[in-house]
């Protein structure tokens, strides 16, 4: 299969997916990683980008896409241009899973992330497509005002006792964006969140999400 992880910065998706990319690729499919905004500095996004590649390696991920849109601006950015390059992604990879940030999360780079994708995503556009889950990310999932628009609700949930640890070890390749306990943004919170999902399932470790949509062939 054909798998894409939709990522509005740089290690959005290793907090919200990275053991299930690691599973996914581990079982032999074909995992797509596309990072949509940096920043203005060119030689931080150059650092970002060897650290993503880094911690992809880690992951097990074939393919890389930088979309390098501004970072907190894709609001301001006409929507049919984003919804273009959005298009392109999903034209190329031909995903048959797709994982997408929680449109409520407290920046709003996710939410526009999410809208787009789901506009590229359009059934007639996509028929391969057999489903759609968004993921937490921690720090701006659990951060967001609590309104019931806002609230990430998990209803499905994927064992990663098996790939915790390459999780943890993509992480530490960002280093410029890992933080000390207690900031969410530590390995320390990421393997206390895993363990709380995990104990929804009694597994070890997990990561959850919610699933958009589904198709039953």
């Amino acid at each position: 299969m054909n798998i894409l992880f939709f990522a509005p910065h740089n290690d959005d998706e290793v907090l919200g997916a990275g053991g299930t990319i690691a599973k996914y690729a581990n079982e032999g499919h074909d995992v797509y990683i596309c990072e949509v905004t940096n920043g203005p500095n060119s030689e931080r996004v150059e650092m970002l980008k060897r650290e993503a590649h880094e911690a992809h390696e880690v992951l097990g991920v074939k393919e890389a896409f930088f979309l390098e849109l501004p970072m907190i601006g894709l609001r301001h950015i006409p929507t049919g241009e984003i919804n273009a390059k959005f298009h392109e992604i999903v034209k190329q990879v031909k995903p048959e899973i797709v994982f997408l940030p929680h449109k409520g999360d407290m920046n709003f780079d996710h939410a526009e992330t999410t809208y787009a994708a789901m506009v590229a995503l359009r059934p007639f556009n996509v028929p391969n497509l057999r489903e759609i889950l968004v993921y937490e990310t921690l720090s701006e999932t659990e951060w967001n005002t609590p309104t019931m628009d806002n609230t990430f609700v998990p209803n499905v949930f994927i064992d990663i006792s098996s790939t915790i640890e390459k999780k943890l070890a993509a992480m530490e390749c960002y280093r410029s964006q890992l933080k000390d306990y207690p900031h969410p943004r530590s390995l320390e919170a990421i393997r206390a969140l895993s363990m709380v999902r995990g104990t929804t399932i009694c597994v070890a470790h997990a990561e959850s999400f919610m699933l958009i949509r589904t198709i039953k062939r």
